[in-house]
């Protein structure tokens, strides 16, 4: 009979017809409950608080109560005492001997039974860290210490050593917002045992975030994370902060400084499952078009989720589809479980409201439209004449969008849907009568539509009163998350795409200069990234203006220009393709 089998199996393989293995995953079989806890303060290396002794890290540990060695998922994060994670602001809690307690947000109740451990780290100078805001070192010394490369003890100051013996040092870092940043920064230094990230809504180009094409988003008093640190570090990083803030400058330059925290260039070889969302106005999506490029260049297994939302995660856009998905990605680089996600569709795309496709790349291949208005207040293929704006940085874009402040221009209406996906450029040509100006330039869709609500920083979405559960609840922790609905608002128009700009920055972003009052200057730079379809009968806007109030510090100062654009040389090139459905 054994022989018979084997005979009947060689010949379903060779006829090719073998039985398909099951599925790889990794199932919920280590007790939660009895997960250990505790908190091992790392060592960086460095003393960025100046107090002595080397800088220590709090990285609080769940892990399965098992003799096998685990892989680990690190989110790296300075909310988790100011702050807190996900839309309940969930905080670490800990028990009087300072055992962690609560671990916000699913991933511990989720993968801790399915033999992961995770690793919530206070980024240097925040909850119980010591040091200063030096997240991308944080981090790293952290995956160092899991790989057997750093020191850690048991304590803030002394103890006794603790080490990572349990650990397989493969490590997947995964956040939202500034979490995100700093996960995408650790894979470019390219720490050894960082296997794979998950930024959601992250900063690849810190320049980006913070200057637009050369003009400052706010001043340098309301610049960088101070607000997060602890009272100690409070204290002790003021020389630290104010190190940071004279290499980065306060021109507006791109300088040594900025070059070293643009990470898009250098995007590592870790992994990448990348979430954005193209309504997001905190981390807009030209960070995940430049970074997602530079991923394809580099060979980078890749995979990204696009929705129409705001600053939200997916866990609150498709819960379920998000989780298994994660899962998924995570079993494949962290246990070497051959599940094939990384050869499915790359791009999981949300085209409007609720309405989702799988993609295999993104952008879609495109043809180049370029559009230039003109004084009569209307956009087609050529333009002619003047028009001139009062800067007054207290009105914002979505006012100019009703023609306050700003010179708007519009098309026809368009005889039949367009999809516009990709990064629009827009070439400027304008003077000022001072020496200084800002520039502001919006895409709009004017015409009624329902759409999420992610205007004037909208996340999309909104919390119900029930939950859902994903993994195992403890006493203190539970799995259990407020579920979330689509945030739908009636519109007359919505503006897809913006850039912002400094014209004193026109010849090079590494050295501004004063502007000759009267003046023409010519300035290209991209609006940013965006998939979205103008409907049939709708109209396509352009608006040209001054500050953004919705984007710049109001404390920055008030230039009180006049801008005059020259319409001839005023252009913005689209991405133009037909929808897919």
């Amino acid at each position: 009979m054994r022989l018979l089998l084997g005979f009947l199996a060689a010949l379903l393989t060779t006829a090719g017809l073998a039985a398909p293995a099951a599925a790889a995953e990794s199932r919920p079989v280590h007790s939660y409950a009895d997960a250990i806890r505790e908190t091992a303060w790392v060592e960086t290396g460095t003393d960025h608080d100046r107090d002595g002794r080397p800088d220590r890290i709090a990285a609080d540990v769940i892990r399965p109560d098992t003799r096998e060695r685990v892989p680990v998922i690190l989110d790296v994060s300075p909310y988790y005492a100011c702050c807190g994670r996900g839309n309940e602001a969930q905080k670490k809690t800990y028990a009087p001997d300072g055992t962690p307690q609560q671990f916000p947000l699913f991933l511990d109740n989720y993968f801790v039974p399915r033999g992961y451990a995770v690793v919530l780290a206070d980024v240097g100078g925040t909850n119980r860290s010591s040091g200063c805001f030096d997240d991308v070192g944080s981090g790293n010394a952290v995956v160092n210490w899991l790989g057997g490369r750093a020191k850690a003890f048991d304590a803030p100051d002394g103890g006794r050593p603790v080490t990572a013996g349990w650990a397989t040092g493969d490590v997947g870092a995964i956040g939202k917002s500034q979490d995100g940043a700093t996960a995408i920064g650790m894979a470019a230094s390219g720490v050894t045992g960082l296997k794979t990230i998950v930024p959601i809504e992250g900063v690849a180009n810190n320049y980006a975030q913070l200057i637009a094409n050369g003009a400052p988003l706010a001043t340098p008093e309301n610049t960088g994370s101070a607000f997060t640190y602890n009272e100690r570090a409070a204290e002790l990083c003021k020389p630290f902060e104010a190190d940071v803030k004279a290499r980065a400058g306060a021109s507006g330059d791109y300088n040594a400084y900025w070059e070293s925290v643009n990470y898009t260039p250098r995007p590592g070889q870790a992994s990448v499952l990348i979430a954005q969302g193209f309504g997001d106005w905190a981390v807009t999506a030209n960070q995940f078009a430049g970074y997602w490029a530079a991923l394809g260049r580099a060979g980078v297994p890749r995979k990204a989720w696009l929705s129409q939302a705001g600053h939200t995660d997916p866990f609150d856009l498709q819960r379920a589809l998000w989780v298994e998905t994660l899962h998924r990605w995570f079993d494949r680089w962290l246990l070497g479980l051959h599940n094939g996600v990384e050869r499915e569709p790359a791009v999981h795309l949300e085209t409007a409201p609720e309405q989702w496709t799988d993609v295999r790349s993104w952008p879609p291949a495109t043809l180049p439209a370029t559009l230039r208005p003109s004084a009569g207040g209307t956009l087609g293929l050529t333009g002619s004449g003047t028009a001139s704006v009062v800067d007054d940085p207290a009105v914002t874009r979505e006012e100019w969008a009703a023609g306050v402040s700003a010179a708007r221009f519009t098309g026809p209406p368009l005889p039949a849907p367009v999809r516009i996906a990709g990064s629009p450029s827009v070439t400027i040509t304008a003077s000022s009568d001072k020496t200084a100006a800002r520039l502001g330039v919006a895409l709009v869709d004017y015409g009624p539509a329902e759409t999420r609500n992610t205007a004037f920083y909208g996340s999309g979405v909104r919390n119900l009163a029930t939950r859902s559960c994903w993994g195992a609840s403890g006493a203190v922790d539970s799995a259990c998350f407020l579920d979330t609905a689509t945030d739908v608002v009636r519109v007359d128009h919505r503006i897809v795409a913006a850039g912002w700009a400094d014209l004193g920055h026109h010849a090079s972003l590494r050295h501004g200069e004063p502007l000759v009052p009267g003046r023409a200057y010519t300035m290209t730079f991209d609006l940013t990234a965006l998939d979205h379809v103008v409907p049939a009968g709708h109209r396509l806007g352009l608006l040209l203006g001054g500050t953004d109030g919705l984007l710049f510090d109001p404390a920055l100062p008030n230039f009180g220009n006049t801008l005059t654009f020259d319409l001839a040389r005023t252009s913005v090139t689209l991405g133009l393709t037909k929808p897919e459905h």
